[in-house]
């Protein structure tokens, strides 16, 4: 719900969530706040409590942010809503992060772009399972500037006893996750008492009002400082009125950098040089910050892709691996458990994963370990080991959390996040993709040497790649045909072939990739036991997908084909061909490299 228009550019503006448990007066002290700093639509106020009297309810602060009839029906906030209010000092957006257990994921969306946090407990209740949760996750999240806000004050009669217990418990759990509170409050939201200005009901308290003591959190700033962190979002390419321009875009995490800077791009290694900054309808610049939605062009072009890491070559590079250590808080239905693969989103890099080792599994709620388990339940916090079948390009949460958190993806919905807290060694045995290892070994009944000998050719698999998928595709039926021709035992897997049959039940998109490789290489390594040469495309193929369709591949050997066009090739073939060159030129070359590579006995060009 929006309150009031958003803040003036001129006006600092500061984002802070409040999260507690449910039925413990988050509704209620931001709506309080709203009214009470003014910063209501003109009117509503009283809207709300006519309304009220006409449905004979009891009038409640709630009722001015509880907008979704859901909610209202409920009595429960089930999604983040944001609002505005203004102090003397700045503007803030506060965001209602739902309470209930059930919604813990629409909590940490909201709380995911706060620089602050108010935590509300209810006096006479005390602190529940769901207030210790919620302080492990912002820890989590990395919000280290949290206020506690002891709530429901005139419930207990203002008793000092009674908030001291409250504020040396949850203070102790606070202090064990890392997160050191900046003050607890005692407050009464409906009340109206020690939100605005100091409580004459509370004279034992000697710290500030809420309002005072949001107002002296500090800002989070740009994070300029910092080595250059530029995750690649898109590459736009031009070609209208003779521009050639190829423009890496994205938003800077982190850092800056100038016309001219040298840059490495991790987790490819691909170098280059600024060659300028780019921005839609505005002036002309020389350099980028922290903070900005940008792009830049190179003077030598690389090939690149969405998600790698645009970094500065003379300042520290992240870390780069397929192997992490990592917390995770899971949330999907269907436990979290070992060897199943899950998609890893991180900034944008996207890439398939799963869990080689779970560490241990912590209670959020009390932070007491649960020893070592092969799977993690909803709700479950677990430190575990992740391996991923590409390099990523990442940092450790607690220097760069931008570059450090990742969510987890199980059928397309979001199962669980985490923060990325170090480095562990890589277990090629068990990862990428582990294959049936009684199924690959069986032999049968007809051994690959009687293959060899009654086709007379080795098994491979030829891969086509390039930036038009028409072109490759019309190159891979030209060299079936010209091979099967030539009495040679071949097969050419058409993409289209392939995605509507065996990838059927795969979204044609980026997070769907390494399984579709996954198959595909499966499918090769089946040809290569049959003794066949097998021919396919993939468009668009980099050096880890590569690397990843020869490890899954064998015994079949990859012998790869690119096409060039005006853009830098993804891998470096073993024959590149111009885009320009016609299909029978390109199947002649071909057909000769495969008989330079000794792929058959007794071919005739």
């Amino acid at each position: 719900m929006q309150a009031v228009s958003e803040a003036a550019p001129s006006r600092e503006r500061m984002d802070v969530v409040i999260v507690g448990h449910v039925d413990h007066g988050k509704s209620t002290v931001i709506g309080r706040l709203l009214a009470d700093t003014g910063s209501l639509p003109q009117g509503k106020l009283e809207q709300v409590r006519l309304n009220c009297e006409r449905n004979a309810k009891p009038f409640e602060y709630a009722f001015l942010l509880d907008a979704l009839k859901d909610e209202q029906s409920q009595g429960i906030t089930i999604d983040s809503a944001r609002c505005f209010f203004k102090t003397s000092q700045r503007d803030y957006i506060i965001i209602d992060a739902p309470g209930h257990i059930e919604f813990l994921k629409n909590m940490i969306t909201g709380a995911a772009r706060a620089e602050a946090a108010l935590l509300v407990i209810d006096a006479k209740e005390g602190i529940q399972e769901n207030s210790r949760r919620h302080g492990y996750l912002l820890s989590l999240l990395g919000i280290r500037q949290i206020v506690v806000l002891v709530n429901k004050m005139d419930l207990v009669s203002y008793d000092r006893d009674t908030f001291d217990a409250v504020r040396d418990e949850f203070s102790a759990f606070l202090d064990s996750t890392g997160a050191t509170p900046r003050a607890f409050v005692p407050i009464s939201a409906m009340e109206g008492e020690n939100l605005i200005a100091r409580s004459e009901r509370m004279g034992w308290y000697a710290g500030g009002s809420l309002l005072e003591i949001i107002d002296q959190l500090e800002k989070r700033r740009a994070p300029i400082e910092r080595a250059l962190r530029f995750p690649v979002q898109d590459i736009y390419k031009f070609t209208e009125d003779g521009d050639d321009r190829r423009i890496i875009a994205g938003t800077v995490l982190a850092g800056t950098a100038r016309v001219g800077d040298d840059v490495v791009f991790w987790p490819s290694g691909k170098r280059s040089t600024i060659k300028t900054v780019e921005g839609f309808a505005r002036r002309a610049e020389v350099s980028i910050a922290a903070g900005r939605a940008t792009g830049v062009t190179l003077s030598t072009q690389v090939y690149v892709r969405p998600g790698e890491m645009l970094c500065l070559a003379n300042q520290l590079a992240p870390n780069v691996g397929t192997s992490l250590r990592a917390s995770i808080f899971w949330l999907g239905r269907q436990p979290l458990v070992k060897a199943k693969r899950y998609k890893l989103k991180l900034c944008n890099a996207s890439t398939s994963a799963s869990v080689t080792e779970i560490l241990k599994v912590i209670d959020a709620s009390d932070l007491e370990s649960q020893g070592t388990r092969q799977h993690v339940e909803r709700h479950e916090v677990a430190e575990c080991v992740l391996e991923t079948s590409r390099p990523l390009a990442f940092d450790f949460a607690d220097s760069n959390p931008e570059t450090g958190r990742f969510v987890l993806v199980d059928d397309y919905k979001i199962a669980g996040g985490g923060i990325i807290t170090g480095v562990a060694p890589s277990n090629s045995a068990q990862v990428p993709y582990q294959t049936r290892a009684g199924y690959q070994s069986a032999k049968g009944g007809v051994s690959p040497q009687e293959r060899y000998e009654r086709y007379r050719q080795q098994p491979k698999l030829l891969l086509i790649t390039g930036k038009g998928s028409q072109q490759i595709d019309r190159i891979g039926e030209a060299v079936e045909r010209r091979l099967f021709e030539a009495g040679r035992y071949v097969y050419y897997m058409a993409g289209a072939e392939f995605l509507h049959g065996i990838a059927d039940d795969l979204a044609f998109h980026a997070s769907a990739r390494d399984e579709h490789i996954r198959r595909l290489s499966e499918i090769a390594r089946l040809f290569a036991q049959a003794g066949c040469v097998l021919v396919t495309t993939l468009a668009d193929a980099d050096e880890a997908e590569l690397a990843l369709i020869r490890q899954l591949a064998s015994p079949s050997e990859v012998i790869a084909v690119g096409i060039l066009d005006d853009s830098p090739l993804g891998i470096q073939p073993t024959l590149a061909l111009p885009n320009s060159a016609d299909i029978s030129e390109c199947t002649e070359r071909i057909a000769s490299l495969l008989v330079e590579q000794e792929v058959f006995i007794d071919f005739e060009i």
